[in-house]
């Protein structure tokens, strides 16, 4: 399950571009429902998850770059820095995260720049993913697809957390969490294997390779 469908390893500016911009893209349709250019000034304006997502993709691909590293990257990173202190989320810009991602609220938001997230994958205020630095779970959390994070969960160490997984709300995960599966409490047991089914909406295809693509639901592929 450690994966990050839909990431291509860099390339040529042009194709890197287009995998940058089909992620903000997947985004805006996790928000809004659509990828319109209204959609898009009004969520970058007025919601505070989308804006700093957005700024944290394009310092991605400004900063695998010669040209733009040196250039456009420093301000849009001082930028990525304000919204961090402003909304109080901190997500550094190389982690590997696929399309779709949601922000539910803002404030408290902490990810590792060492964990991976999956796509379709929501996070609610007060989550966090964090490192360990020894012991058998040494390591940054690994988030798979369509996964739900509650309001002030604690994902600590090289957890794995498996596709349409659920963490609880305030649960302290300390131990690898099946597909489906729902957890709860501190240390979080699993309680059902309901799994995310109803929090997560919107979805996108997780290959973002050939562009930005809504899922189908009926027929499990995506749709232009």
């Amino acid at each position: 399950m450690e994966h990050s469908r839909g990431l291509a390893a860099p390339g040529p500016l042009e194709r890197r571009f287009r995998l940058t911009w089909a992620l903000i893209q997947s985004d805006l349709y996790r928000y809004a429902g659509n990828v319109r250019t209204a959609s898009f000034l009004r969520h970058f304006l007025f919601t505070p998850g989308f804006k700093y997502t957005t700024v944290m993709r394009l310092c991605g691909y400004l900063r695998g770059g010669r040209l733009g590293k040196w250039t456009l990257y420093p301000p849009l990173k001082l930028l990525l820095l304000r919204y961090r202190y402003k909304y109080g989320i901190a997500i550094p810009e190389y982690t590997r995260i696929g399309p779709g991602l949601f922000i539910n609220r803002f404030g408290g938001v902490m990810v590792n720049g060492d964990a991976v997230i999956g796509a379709n994958c929501n996070i609610t205020h007060g989550a966090m993913l964090g490192q360990l630095n020894r012991g058998p779970k040494a390591g940054s959390p690994i988030l798979g697809d369509d996964v739900f994070l509650a309001a002030g969960c604690k994902i600590l160490g090289r957890i794995q957390i498996g596709d349409r997984a659920a963490v609880g709300a305030n649960a302290v995960v300390t131990k690898d969490v099946p597909d489906d599966g729902v957890v709860g409490g501190i240390p979080a047991k699993l309680i059902s294997n309901q799994g995310s089914e109803g929090y997560i909406n919107r979805r996108v295809w997780p290959d973002v390779r050939n562009g930005f693509r809504p899922f189908d639901r009926n027929s499990g592929a995506g749709q232009k």
